[in-house]
């Protein structure tokens, strides 16, 4: 799993998965705008992570191998 893909699923799940800077420099990214650390806790924002990160989220699965 890369960086970028344990950043996605955590911002998703709001399961930390790799490290926590990866994480917050993703949900910056997808917001487009300064996320100051305590703001994670709001259900609101919460919601709007999930909501922006669920296409990456969505697109990981495409990328299964399954055999």
């Amino acid at each position: 799993m890369t960086k970028k893909e344990a950043a996605i699923i955590s911002a998703y799940t709001g399961i930390l998965l790799g490290e926590f800077s990866d994480m917050h420099e993703y949900i910056e990214q997808i917001l487009g705008r300064p996320v100051w650390t305590h703001q994670l806790a709001n259900e609101d924002i919460s919601n709007e992570i999930k909501n922006k990160s669920r296409d990456d989220f969505m697109a990981l699965s495409k990328e299964i191998d399954n055999d």
